[in-house]
């Protein structure tokens, strides 16, 4: 579905181009929230050895595999996940794909901060994290790959809400050995209402992209 999305818009872009600006009509920005089934994905840069399954541990653990075409190295989608996928035509807002990805980031941050979760960044390292200023108590809480065209932005960011944590142990997380991985749920001590959090992740989405939500 978000290629679908993402190629209308590109193709859109592209017969603009052609076209008086008076009969250009304008692209659309898309906000995709998902939870998927057990699945690892790995992307563009990232090493199949970093998948510590074969087929057969695959199938006994009853997850998939996919390479796919965002950046990155591999991670896990899964239930109480929340995968967002931003089709956003970057010309609406800024041409700048690292703020783009910053800007992802600060949008978890914000949502974490509203549950009492103190969350930031560390440098050369895409994502965020807990206890990020401290590298042998440092854990990921969401991790982010993207690709983009003419602009246009798909994939996005795996946001841990109620994320069952054991599945990373089949997976060297983003390429990141020396590193955990946690999720709300683990850090407050009980699961959490995930439309809830979706909610408020869309709010601070609207604001940091100083867009409404249709």
């Amino acid at each position: 579905m978000q290629t679908r999305l993402f190629q209308a818009t590109i193709d859109r872009k592209i017969d603009n181009r052609k076209l008086p600006e008076s009969e250009q009509v304008p692209t659309e920005d898309h906000l995709l929230f998902c939870e998927h089934p057990h699945v690892y994905t790995l992307g563009k840069s990232g090493k199949q050895s970093h998948l510590l399954l074969n087929e057969e541990g695959l199938r006994e653990n009853g997850v998939e595999f996919f390479p796919i075409d965002r950046g990155g190295d591999i991670t896990y989608h899964g239930p109480g996940q929340i995968v967002g996928y931003p089709i956003f035509d970057m010309d609406h807002h800024f041409t700048d794909i690292h703020r783009f990805l910053r800007t992802l980031e600060e949008a978890v941050i914000g949502t974490l901060e509203a549950y009492s979760i103190k969350a930031g960044r560390i440098d050369g390292l895409t994502g965020v994290w807990l206890d990020w200023e401290e590298p042998l108590k440092a854990r990921k809480i969401c991790a982010l790959g993207i690709r983009a065209s003419r602009w246009v932005t798909m994939h996005g960011f795996a946001f841990n809400v109620n994320t069952d944590l054991s599945y990373f142990e089949n997976i060297v997380p983003c390429g990141i050995a020396d590193k955990g991985v946690t999720c709300m749920a683990k850090e407050l001590g009980g699961l959490l209402d995930m439309e809830t959090v979706k909610e408020r992740l869309k709010l601070e989405l609207a604001d940091l992209f100083d867009v409404e939500v249709v």
